[in-house]
C-alpha cells in the first residue's frame, strides 16, 4: 500500500538478505527522472533525512556563459549592475558586447575597475573593440565560504580599529585608508553571496564550499549583509573624522574608545559563535549588548560638554555608528542561535 502525501510517497523499507535494508522508489519518479534500472544514485545522510540524488546530478553544472549586448549610450554604472547580477547568478563566463560600435573609454575603464575591485577570482580573458570577455576562474574547494567570511570579518575589524586610532590622532590619512578598505568588503561580500546561491542549489557544491545544509545558506547571507553593514559603519566614522576640527579631549576619547571596544568584542564573540557553532556564546552576545546604550549615554555626556560646538553633530554620529555595530553584532549572533538551536533540544532531551 502507498500513501500520498503531496509531492511524498511513503514506503516501507524491506530487509533482504542478511545485512541490506531496500526501499522500492515510485515508477513515475523514476520515469520523470531520465532512470532506470541500473542507473546509479547516490545516497547520503543529512541530519535525521536520507537523499537519493542521481550520479549525474550531482556534477556541479557546467560553466555557463551570459551576453550582455550594450551601446555607446549605456551607462556604466548600469553595465556594472547587470555584471554583478549574473555574477551572483553563478556564470562562469560574462561578455559584455556591443553590436556595431566601439566600447567607449568610460565602459571600458569602468567594467576594468569593477573586476579588479569587487569581482573575487575574476579576470578579463580577452578584449577587443566591440567586447570584453569576463571569467570567473576561481573553484569553489579554493575559498570555502567560511574562509571568505573570515577574511571579510578581519578586514572590518581592522577598518574599525583604524577608524578609532583615527579619531584619536585626528589622522586624516588612515580616515581615507579605512574609506578605501570597503572595496575589499564588498569583494567578499558578493563572492560569498555567488558562492551561496549556487550551493541552494547544488547539494555537491554546498559540501564542497563547507557548508552543510540549505539552511546554513540562508543564515550565511544573512550575516554576510550584517558584517557588510558593520564595515560601513567604520566607514561612517571615518568620513566623520575627516570633518572634525579639532582633536578630542583625552577624556572624551576615553568614554568613546570604551564602547568601540564593548562593541568590536561583541563583534568578535558573535562571528566566534559562529564558526564554533557555539549557542551559549551567542546568547552571552545577545545578554551582554544592551550596555552599549548606556556606554553611549555616559559618552554624550562628556561630548556635549568638552567639545567644540561644531564638532558635537559629528561625534554624536560616530557614536551613532559604534551602537549600531553591537547591534548588528547582536543580529549576528541571533543568527547563530537560530542555525544552532538544536543544541538547545538535544540538551532538553537529555535531561
Amino acid at each position: 500500500m502507498v500513501e500520498h502525501l503531496n509531492e511524498e510517497e511513503v514506503r516501507k523499507i524491506q530487509f533482504t538478505g542478511k545485512s541490506t535494508y531496500i526501499v522500492s522508489l515510485p515508477k513515475k519518479w523514476v520515469i520523470e527522472l531520465g532512470l532506470k534500472a541500473g542507473s546509479q544514485v547516490i545516497v547520503s545522510r543529512q541530519n535525521n533525512s536520507l537523499i537519493i540524488t542521481p550520479k549525474d546530478m550531482s556534477k556541479p553544472s557546467p560553466p555557463v556563459e551570459a551576453t550582455i549586448i550594450i551601446s555607446n549610450m549605456d551607462n556604466p554604472d548600469a553595465i556594472a549592475r547587470k555584471i554583478i547580477s549574473l555574477y551572483l547568478a553563478g556564470y562562469n563566463f560574462i561578455v559584455v558586447r556591443t553590436r556595431d560600435e566601439c566600447i567607449s573609454a568610460l565602459q571600458r575603464n569602468s567594467v576594468k575597475e569593477l573586476v579588479r575591485k569587487k569581482l573575487v577570482g575574476t579576470e578579463i580573458t580577452s578584449e577587443t573593440s566591440n567586447e570584453i570577455r569576463l571569467q570567473v576562474l576561481i573553484g569553489y574547494p579554493e575559498l570555502s565560504v567560511e574562509k571568505a567570511l573570515k577574511r571579510m570579518c578581519f578586514i572590518t575589524v581592522s577598518m574599525h580599529d583604524n577608524a578609532i586610532q583615527a579619531l584619536k590622532n585626528l589622522d586624516k590619512k588612515i580616515a581615507e585608508e579605512v574609506i578605501q578598505l570597503d572595496d575589499e568588503v564588498d569583494r567578499f561580500s558578493l563572492y560569498i553571496i555567488r558562492q551561496l546561491k549556487v550551493a541552494v542549489q547544488n547539494e555537491k557544491i554546498l559540501k564542497d564550499i563547507g557548508l552543510s545544509s540549505p539552511r546554513d545558506c540562508l543564515g550565511y547571507r544573512v550575516i554576510v549583509k550584517f558584517v557588510e553593514r558593520i564595515a560601513d559603519h567604520a566607514v561612517k566614522i571615518a568620513e566623520q573624522v575627516l570633518s572634525l576640527q579639532e582633536e578630542l579631549s583625552e577624556t572624551v576619547f576615553r568614554k568613546i574608545f570604551e564602547a568601540s571596544i564593548f562593541a568590536k568584542t561583541a563583534f568578535e564573540d558573535a562571528i566566534k559563535s559562529l564558526f564554533k557553532k557555539d549557542y551559549m556564546l551567542a546568547e552571552q552576545v545577545l545578554s551582554k549588548v544592551k550596555t552599549i546604550q548606556i556606554l553611549e549615554n555616559e559618552a554624550i555626556k562628556e561630548i556635549q560638554s568638552k567639545t567644540k560646538q561644531a564638532d558635537i553633530p559629528s561625534m554624536r554620529m560616530i557614536l551613532e555608528s559604534i551602537r549600531r555595530t553591537a547591534e548588528y553584532a547582536s543580529d549576528i549572533a541571533e543568527v547563530v542561535l537560530n542555525l544552532n538551536v538544536d543544541q538547545v533540544i538535544q540538551a532538553s532531551y537529555l535531561q
